[in-house]
C-alpha cells in the first residue's frame, strides 16, 4: 500500500504589516493598519496586535481606528510586498515543483515526492519555515496533512508562527471539536443558520442527517459532509507558466569589495543560464537582487530585446545593475547576492554553433542575438559556447569549467574561462 499524499499549506503570518514592521522597526509591537487611509478606505492587512480589537481584513479603515483608535495607518507597497512573496516561492520551489499559489502570501505545496530527499513533511515544513525566516526575516505557519483541505485547516491552528501536522488516524479528534466556521467555503450566512439548527462543530456537521443539511445546500449535501470528515481528493496543481529563473546566496562573511561582489555575480549569472537553458526557455529581463549586513532588501532590474539565453549577456547587464547601485551606496556591506531572469519565452531550437536546426541557414533568431548594448558578436559567441559548457560540466561536474571573472581576487578583468583538470 502506497505512502498517502504529503501536503503542505504555507500561510505568512500578517503579510502586509509584517513586511511594514521588518522594514521599519519602529512599528513593531504596535496595532499596525496596512490599508487606505481616507473615510473610504479599507483593511488590507492587520498586524496581530491590532486583530485584539476585532480589527480584521476587509473591514473599513473608519471601523477599524473606532476600536482602535491608536493603531497606525500605512498605505500599502504592492512592489514590496511582490518582491518579499517572491523570495517565500523561491523557497518552496527549492523544496517542490508542485506549488500552488494562493496569493502572495499563501500557497499549496505537494512534497510526496521530496521526502526521500528532504525528509517527512513535518521536517520539510520546519526547513520551509526557518528559511524563510532567514532570507526575509518573516514568519509563516504551515500546516501539514495528507490533502489540502486539512493542510489548509492545520496551518490556522496554531498561528502565528506555527507547524501543525494532522495525521490520517487523527483526523476526527482534531476536527471533531473545531467550530463550523473553521471550515473554508462555510460564510457567516450558512454558519449562522447552521447554528440556529444546532450544529456548531465539525462533528455535529459531519453526523448530521439529510433532513438537517439538505435544506441547507442541497445536492451538495454529501460533499460538505465529506468536508466535514476531512475528506478531500483535489490535486496540489502546479502553476504551470515558469515566471523566473533565478539564483542567490547568502555568504558567511559579507561582501565589502566590489571585486568579490562581481565575482560572485559571474557565479550567478552561470548558475541561472544553465538553468535557462535547460528549461528550454529565453529572457527578456535581468533582476539583481541585494541584501546589506542590516537586512535591508534592494531589487535592480532591466529589461531589453531581442531575448537571450547568453550568460555573458546577463553577466554584463547585472554589473551593471550592481555596480548602479554601489554608486548609490559605496560603502555597503552585502549579505546576500541574487540574480534573476524574468519575461521568459520558450526558446527556438538551436544547434551547436547557434544555427537553427536544419539545412538551410535563416536568419538570427531572438536567441541568438545580443541585447541591446552589447555588440552583436556577444549573443553569436555565447549561443556557440554556452551549450558546450553545460555539456562539459554535465559530464564532468560544474567544477570542471569556471568562469575567469568569478575567481575574484586577483583573476583576469576580461571574461574567459579556466579548466579545472579532473582525474579520471
Amino acid at each position: 500500500m502506497s505512502a498517502p499524499r504529503a501536503i503542505l499549506h504555507v500561510d505568512m503570518d500578517a503579510f502586509y504589516a509584517s513586511v511594514e514592521m521588518h522594514d521599519r522597526p519602529e512599528l513593531r509591537g504596535l496595532p499596525v493598519i496596512v490599508g487606505g487611509t481616507s473615510g473610504r478606505g479599507v483593511v488590507a492587512a492587520a498586524s496581530y496586535e491590532v486583530r485584539r480589537y476585532g480589527v480584521h481584513s476587509a473591514m473599513p479603515v473608519r471601523e477599524a481606528l473606532a476600536r482602535c483608535p491608536h493603531a497606525v495607518c500605512v498605505k500599502p507597497r504592492m512592489e514590496r510586498y511582490k518582491e518579499v512573496s517572491q523570495s517565500v516561492f523561491e523557497v518552496f520551489h527549492e523544496f517542490t515543483p508542485l506549488v500552488e499559489g494562493l496569493s502572495l502570501d499563501e500557497a499549496y505545496l505537494d512534497v510526496t515526492g521530496s521526502r526521500r530527499l528532504h525528509g517527512e513533511p513535518a521536517v520539510i515544513a520546519a526547513a520551509i519555515k526557518a528559511r524563510i525566516r532567514e532570507r526575509t526575516g518573516l514568519t509563516a505557519s504551515v500546516g501539514a496533512a495528507h490533502n489540502k483541505l486539512l493542510a489548509k485547516i492545520a496551518s490556522d491552528l496554531k498561528k502565528p508562527d506555527g507547524l501543525c501536522t494532522i495525521a490520517p488516524d487523527e483526523v476526527a479528534r482534531v476536527l471533531d471539536p473545531l467550530p463550523i466556521r473553521r471550515l473554508h467555503g462555510i460564510g457567516p450566512k450558512t454558519a449562522t443558520r447552521l447554528e440556529e439548527c444546532g450544529l456548531h462543530t465539525l462533528g455535529q456537521l459531519r453526523a448530521a442527517p439529510d433532513a438537517v443539511l439538505w435544506p441547507l445546500f442541497g445536492k451538495h449535501t454529501q460533499n460538505v459532509r465529506d468536508r466535514a470528515a476531512g475528506i478531500d481528493e483535489r490535486p496540489v496543481e502546479a502553476d504551470w507558466q515558469e515566471k523566473q529563473v533565478s539564483a542567490e546566496e547568502t555568504f558567511d562573511v559579507d561582501l565589502k569589495r566590489a571585486a568579490d561582489m562581481h565575482a560572485e555575480l559571474a557565479k550567478l549569472a552561470d548558475r541561472v543560464g544553465v538553468r535557462l537553458r535547460a528549461k528550454e526557455l529565453t529572457a527578456s529581463t535581468v533582476v539583481v537582487k541585494i541584501r546589506r549586513r542590516d537586512f535591508a532588501t534592494y531589487t535592480r532590474s532591466r529589461s531589453f530585446a531581442p531575448a537571450t539565453q547568453d550568460t555573458g549577456a546577463v553577466l554584463k547587464i547585472a554589473r551593471e545593475l550592481l555596480d548602479g547601485w554601489l554608486a548609490e551606496q559605496p560603502r555597503a556591506a552585502v549579505r546576500l547576492l541574487g540574480v534573476g531572469l524574468a519575461s521568459l519565452a520558450p526558446a527556438v531550437q538551436l544547434d551547436l554553433f547557434g544555427q537553427p536546426a536544419g539545412d538551410a541557414p535563416t536568419p538570427r533568431s531572438e536567441a541568438t542575438a545580443a541585447p541591446a548594448g552589447l555588440p552583436p558578436a556577444a549573443g553569436r559567441a555565447g549561443a556557440k559556447l554556452d551549450p558546450t559548457l553545460d555539456r562539459i560540466r554535465e559530464k564532468f561536474g560544474d567544477a570542471s569549467v569556471t568562469r575567469a571573472s568569478s575567481l575574484g581576487r586577483g583573476g583576469p578583468k576580461e571574461d574567459g574561462f579556466t579548466g579545472v583538470r579532473r582525474r579520471s
